[in-house]
């Protein structure tokens, strides 16, 4: 198990930048897991953001946070009370660094979804593809959906505005891993995980507790997500397999994704962010195979995000991907964070040059290769191309 991130949360207007690089210079060696990076996540950046001169101010900003220790940066979201033109400096300001990520809200947390904003992101999406050849300029952007302020983890995470604070994030498939193959049983694996995750939690709640007071600092919590890492004991996909399916995608992985997810939502620990099941099929060796073998699809992914966390990460799509499809899954995930109250994001990647079946060819130490995944049907038309605002219901508040 590893730290992924210690996540600073600040409005840059306001920030001490020599307390908050006092604080990542104690923090990367304090806590008993290793520590893979220090990230700075700020407030939306429509709320501060000056200049006209984008490219210029975006790598001046990022020079000066790596100089006080940020590894990455997150510039947060546009959020819909934000002016829709934002959401078309995002490839501008992504294509002048490899440190910034940056974000779109196609759903608040209060029940709205903006139906042409999604289209917009679909758009976006489309363009931050061809930043680079290999269209990997989508790692660092995503859409999100009922996703607050307060996560770790990155793309995701943004700051509300109150006073700086910082929270952790955890690369942590391994241990569930190890719980269900240790089991003999559902309860033994389930006890087995909730301790591993509650043993691991109070260790490293000691560490940030201290941090907080030696640095003035707040502890905003641990975001205890089971992330992978793209190695088979490191899987996610593998801990679901352990459990007893025939393959992730078969009948019965549904269950085993929230069987896992229950188990996080049983630990005690001071919980931030998604706290769940993270499926990125490119950064977890057992997704990216089944994906390749056709044994996995996006529809899949999408049904187990009713019942685990994050929603679709890493999602490798045809590089001709249309902005209807797109939005058609971006809106899928819209309704669902909507409808079941709970945070979702995609972070969709079309590889330009890349069919649908074609074998993607990354050279990155965090990506499993797999191959290109498709996209059912034409996309949207008709009245879901309708440049509506809505409300929209969760399951708990339904009418009677």
């Amino acid at each position: 198990m590893d730290i992924r991130s210690i996540t600073v949360f600040c409005d840059p207007q306001y920030a001490n930048q020599q307390q908050i690089a006092d604080f990542f210079a104690e923090a990367r060696t304090a806590f008993a897991y290793p520590v893979q990076s220090c990230r700075l996540a700020t407030t939306p950046f429509p709320t501060w953001w000056q200049g006209d001169n984008l490219i210029a101010q975006a790598q001046a900003f990022v020079a000066s946070w790596k100089e006080r220790g940020a590894n990455y940066i997150s510039l947060g979201p546009v959020q819909l009370q934000h002016d829709a033109d934002w959401i078309e400096l995002i490839p501008a300001m992504l294509s002048a660094t490899d440190t910034l990520f940056a974000t779109a809200e196609m759903a608040d947390i209060n029940g709205r979804f903006d139906i042409d904003r999604a289209h917009q992101i679909a758009n976006v999406i489309r363009r931050i593809s061809r930043i680079h050849d290999n269209g990997f300029g989508n790692l660092y952007f995503a859409a999100l959906a009922n996703c607050s302020a307060g996560s770790p983890f990155f793309p995701v995470a943004y700051h509300s505005g109150d006073p700086t604070r910082f929270a952790v994030a955890i690369e942590s498939a391994d241990i569930a891993l190890q719980a269900v193959q240790q089991s003999r049983s559902l309860a033994e694996a389930r006890a087995n995980l909730v301790h591993a995750i509650e043993e691991a939690a109070d260790v490293m709640v000691k560490t940030a507790v201290s941090l907080a007071a030696d640095h003035n600092i707040a502890f905003g919590g641990i975001d205890f997500s089971l992330a992978p890492f793209p190695t088979d004991d490191k899987s996610l996909g593998g801990t679901l397999e352990a459990l007893g399916i025939p393959y992730v995608g078969a009948a019965g992985s549904l269950f085993a994704a929230a069987f896992v997810t229950d188990a996080i939502d049983r630990a005690q620990f001071p919980r931030c962010g998604f706290s769940g099941l993270m499926l990125p099929v490119l950064e977890d060796s057992v997704l990216a195979r089944r994906a390749a073998q056709n044994q996995l699809g996006v529809q899949d992914l999408l049904n187990y995000a009713a019942v685990c966390g994050v929603g679709l990460d890493t999602i490798p799509l045809a590089g001709d991907v249309s902005e209807a499809q797109l939005t058609a899954v971006l809106l899928d995930i819209a309704a669902l964070a909507t409808r079941l109250n709970k945070p979702l994001t995609a972070r969709l990647m079309p590889l330009p040059g890349l069919d649908a079946g074609d074998p993607t060819d990354f050279d990155f130490p965090y990506f499993a290769n797999s191959r290109v995944m498709s996209i059912a049907g034409n996309g949207v038309s008709n009245l879901l191309t309708d440049k509506a605002v809505l409300p929209m219901l969760n399951i708990k508040e339904r009418r009677k």
